[in-house]
């Protein structure tokens, strides 16, 4: 009896892989048990102790390079709201699988690795496949970073990332770019302020001059602009003492193409010599031509499937793509997965049942198409 993918999914939820700590590693050994009785090849590259990244292969044509998916095992804690539902239990209840992880992205992953396992007798002698599953996505793409630090180049022909969607075929995403902006100062007590420089009101006037940053560069016709947004802001320790320190959190999203080394020189320039830049997040944005034949036929299926038109769109979030597109040699991308992208990191977190298997359906169909099966 074979497995379905909203099983499978309900299995992974059940494995607890909050980040951190991450602990993917029950998670990732189950998938890989699956996938080597389908008959795939599989390999880990540690991420760190307890937590790989998995890479499973079948198939190999040296007439095209296989097609690839991929997703990622961890997840983001639980949120200080109360869950109505159990956390990890898997539960399946009006159409809907529950749990975190449930829409991001553990029924994308089992989607994909169900459809591949489905179609692995059928792909010997053809491009095949190749899946790479992440460990510590939500904490920088951190696997899919220490998975880059091979040589990719040619490994795979498109990738397929089944982030959340609701099963739209998405053309790319915006890049990210973490900063920590710190000022400093001199302490001194409260009540004599004139003998100390207040940290918080340097930091203060960086974040006055950060809302009104203009990036200079074109708007992109479907991402829109880049953005800017402070999300953090700490100084000092105590009320009555003049603050020696602050920091200041920045969160900027790029579109393809932006040099990233100048856009933080800029912000050098921009914010003076009283502010130190410090990098936490640093990954590109990607863009695929809907255009492209392969996306062009990709948007074909996923019409055909979901008895909706395929548009083009870009997704709001970064993934595991702005690492290994440009690893892949910038290889045609998409993202399409089934759960729905507003219930990523939520309370009472859920993906249809309904949508698991139109993924399913849709990655199928893809294999088939990529192999010459059809």
């Amino acid at each position: 009896m074979s497995l379905s993918p909203v099983d499978l999914a309900a299995e992974l939820i059940r494995f607890d892989t909050i980040n951190p700590p991450g602990q993917e590693e029950a998670c990732t050994r189950h998938l890989e048990h699956l996938l080597e009785a389908a008959g795939f090849s599989c390999s880990r590259i540690p991420l760190a102790d307890g937590r790989p990244n998995l890479i499973a292969r079948i198939g190999g044509s040296d007439r095209k390079a296989p097609l690839a998916f991929t997703g990622h095992t961890d997840t983001v804690p639980l949120g200080l709201k109360p869950w109505s539902v159990p956390t990890h239990d898997g539960l399946i209840k009006d159409g809907k699988l529950w749990g975190r992880g449930s829409a991001d992205m553990k029924a994308g992953v089992a989607a994909f690795v169900v459809a591949a396992m489905e179609m692995a007798p059928r792909l010997a002698n053809t491009p095949g496949v190749i899946l790479y599953i992440t460990a510590g996505e939500e904490t920088g793409l951190a696997g899919a970073v220490k998975l880059a630090e091979r040589d990719m180049k040619g490994e795979a022909g498109a990738l397929v990332v089944a982030e959340p969607t609701s099963n739209r075929p998405l053309c790319g995403h915006k890049g990210a770019v973490w900063l920590k902006a710190i000022t400093q100062g001199v302490t001194a007590h409260g009540s004599m302020p004139e003998q100390g420089v207040n940290a918080v009101y340097s930091a203060a006037r960086a974040v006055t001059k950060l809302e009104t940053f203009d990036f200079n560069v074109a708007r992109h016709p479907i991402m829109g602009g880049a953005t800017l947004n402070v999300g953090s802001f700490a100084g000092g320790i105590n009320v009555n003492s003049v603050p020696d320190r602050a920091e200041i959190g920045i969160d900027i999203r790029t579109l393809p193409g932006m040099d990233h080394v100048r856009l933080r020189e800029q912000l050098n320039s921009y914010l003076g010599p009283d502010v130190e830049l410090a990098t936490m997040v640093d990954v590109k944005g990607v863009w695929t031509d809907p255009d492209d034949p392969w996306m062009r036929e990709l948007f074909a299926v996923s019409a055909e499937i979901r008895g909706i038109p395929s548009k083009v769109e870009s997704a709001p979030y970064i993934t595991d793509a702005s690492v290994l597109t440009p690893a892949l040699g910038g290889v045609p991308t998409t993202i399409l997965g089934p759960g729905p992208a507003h219930l990523a990191h939520q309370t009472d977190e859920w993906c249809e049942i309904e949508r698991i298997d139109e993924a399913q359906k849709i990655y199928a169909r893809l294999i088939e198409n990529w192999c010459g099966l059809r």
